[in-house]
């Protein structure tokens, strides 16, 4: 049996995946591990995991496959420092001594760490390949879909040259069709919002989609006469005068600042008006390119299918535009669409483009619903909460559930850990802290004592899939969360001329629908549908739930707290629970109750997340 590491390492997201035989069976990232939220170190704790999924050892890999190339990477860094010289001059200086020392040689790296990982003999250490990043993306979108033949889509920051990239997937190939260059990049324009409505680049992306309905568009007209050049087929320039992130020093240059009337919002600070319709306004353009280019690539390739990777693809919001404006008639969402997946897209490069192995059809994706990661077994469960001394109740199948679904009916917020974690950025059931959608309360409760994030931000809705119809206009599944869909007319309810009046983070409290907790200030929800077949204790959790309340749905967000990845072990579950205002936690067939807990001394210590 052929197994196949793909790697993703030293920018941001490092994680690790595993084929076997052409079969992804293990996937996680670094910073489930090692606590460092987007940890861009040799993800050694990941590889370890994955490779214990398989109960095989390093020396038992055939090839370990790279999500880039270096060398491409380099001569485009170089490149654009010339181009732009003198300025970023101190960049240049700074970042050439660690090109030339490290990041040029990544596979003796990548060698050597493995060497040490497993004390391997190094004529035991398979060989390593290397693909572009738009190439990793896109067989990590189409390998791991479930279409035979379909259209793919890459949109991101940037890789090596690349920032928006259209293929075309057919059985075992990957046709690379056209391409736009850095800078003219559509997630560099996006973040550039980010940064300048004062949150954190890479990460703060969600926080600016999840403003957006607080404000207006009204700088959607600015945008398209000053930064970008948009033609009709989708594709763009970038006017670079008001930006500066091609030399490595900001994001933005002084020239942005005196178009949106003034300098980007201090970190942290008060949200106002003005960042509330920033984000409106650059929501609105992003949507209409990534409509504009899906058009074009339907009409030249003909594909009713389409995939889509790169870290745009996260953009829901315009997911949800897309699927119900555009012409495709099903799309399909990579779920780790950001750097880390670009290791299963690496290992599925390796195996079909280099190897020329065949791909078969399946009834479904490749991706296992993203529970591709460590799992605990009872006994290791009860081990760790023995060895805390906390207070707990076992239970099994139908009476776990059931005891559970009352919990959440009454209003308590439950932290649910079960089985293999999630691979890429969300909470799927497995690591989730789930809440009762119908409550008024539930959003700020959870926002402010549990999440411990700003207020304003959205909680998802995990419905039973055969369901989902009857609450939101969705039109097939969306089990990945890649999905923005408007809750359902009858559902609503019709605001006061009072409220009617309100602006920006003013609208918050609305109770909006039946479902307050993960309804939008725009009646929208970021939509997970729950399938029996890939999750079936959580599936029976909302069945529990829906015979007490009447309504299939529970709210669903990521284990952890604002700037903590999401939690990996029962030790980070349990330090999670015992340090925010979570009522109960399920560990497994374990219950427990938060006001039956020992005190608890994090033997880490007093932990503190860098905030995102």
């Amino acid at each position: 049996m052929s197994y196949i590491l793909g790697i993703s390492a030293f920018y941001h997201d490092s994680a690790a995946a595993l084929l076997k035989g052409g079969e992804l069976v293990a996937a996680a990232q670094e910073e489930r591990f090692s606590r460092k939220k987007q940890d861009s170190r040799f993800p050694g704790n990941a590889i370890l995991a994955c490779l214990k999924q398989a109960g095989i050892s390093i020396g038992d890999l055939d090839r370990v496959a790279y999500y880039e190339k270096p060398s491409l990477k380099f001569e485009r860094l170089l490149r654009t420092y010339l181009s732009f010289a003198p300025r970023g001059f101190r960049t240049f200086v700074t970042d050439m001594p660690h090109w030339l020392t490290d990041k040029l040689y990544v596979g003796s790296e990548l060698k050597r760490q493995l060497r040490a990982l497993g004390g391997t003999p190094e004529s035991r250490i398979p060989g390593v390949s290397f693909f572009e990043h738009h190439q990793s993306h896109a067989a990590s979108a189409f390998f791991a879909s479930p279409f035979q033949r379909a259209a793919v889509l890459c949109v991101d920051g940037v890789g090596e040259w690349a920032t928006t990239s259209v293929w075309r997937g057919n059985g075992a190939s990957l046709e690379p069709l056209w391409v736009l260059d850095f800078p003219h990049s559509i997630g560099l324009l996006y973040s550039s919002f980010t940064y300048f409505c004062g949150f954190k680049v890479d990460s703060g992306e969600y926080k600016l989609m999840g403003l957006a309905p607080y404000g207006r568009p009204i700088y959607r007209d600015k945008i398209l006469d000053h930064l970008i050049d948009l033609k009709p087929d989708g594709t763009f320039r970038l006017d670079m005068k008001y930006f500066d992130f091609a030399t490595g020093l900001t994001m933005i240059s002084a020239h942005f600042e005196e178009l949106f009337g003034g300098p980007p919002r201090a970190p942290e600070s008060k949200i106002t008006q003005r960042e509330c319709d920033l984000a409106a306004s650059i929501q609105v353009v992003t949507e209409e390119i990534v409509l504009a280019l899906a058009r074009t690539v339907h009409a030249e390739t003909g594909e009713p299918y389409l995939c889509l990777s790169g870290g745009v693809a996260y953009n829901c919001v315009a997911n949800g535009r897309l699927l119900r404006e555009g012409p495709f008639k099903e799309i399909w969402v990579q779920p780790a669409a950001g750097d880390a997946g670009g290791a299963v897209g690496a290992a599925y490069a390796a195996w079909h483009l280099e190897m020329k192995n065949s791909r078969k059809a399946t009834a479904g994706d490749r991706m296992h619903g993203a529970y591709l990661g460590s799992s605990y077994s009872q006994e290791d469960v009860k081990e760790f909460l023995d060895s805390v001394g906390a207070s707990y109740r076992k239970l099994e199948g139908e009476a776990l559930t059931s005891e559970v679904a009352a919990l959440l009916a009454r209003d308590n917020v439950v932290g649910w850990f079960q089985g293999r974690m999630e691979f890429g950025p969300r909470a799927l059931g497995a690591r989730s802290i789930l809440g009762n959608p119908c409550s008024a309360e539930t959003q700020s409760v959870m926002n402010l004592k549990i999440k411990q994030r700003e207020s304003f931000r959205p909680f998802a809705p995990a419905v039973l899939a055969e369901k989902a119809s009857q609450w939101f206009n969705l039109a097939g599944k969306s089990p990945y969360m890649s999905i923005v869909a408007p809750v359902l007319d009858r559902h609503c309810r019709a605001t006061s001329e009072g409220e009617d009046g309100l602006f920006g983070l003013d609208k918050l409290k609305i109770v909006r629908s039946s479902i307050p907790a993960v309804t939008h200030v725009d009646y929208s929800a970021r939509i997970q549908t729950v399938h029996r077949e890939s999750n079936p204790r959580f599936y029976e959790l909302i069945e529990a739930f829906e015979r007490i309340t009447g309504c299939p749905v529970l709210v669903n967000t990521s284990f952890n707290v604002r700037g903590e990845p999401i939690v990996e072990s029962p030790r980070d579950a349990y330090a999670c629970f015992m340090r925010t205002a979570m009522d109960f936690l399920v560990l497994g067939d374990f219950l427990l109750d938060k006001s039956l807990q020992p005190e608890w001394k994090d033997p880490r210590g007093q932990v503190e997340f860098e905030l995102d």
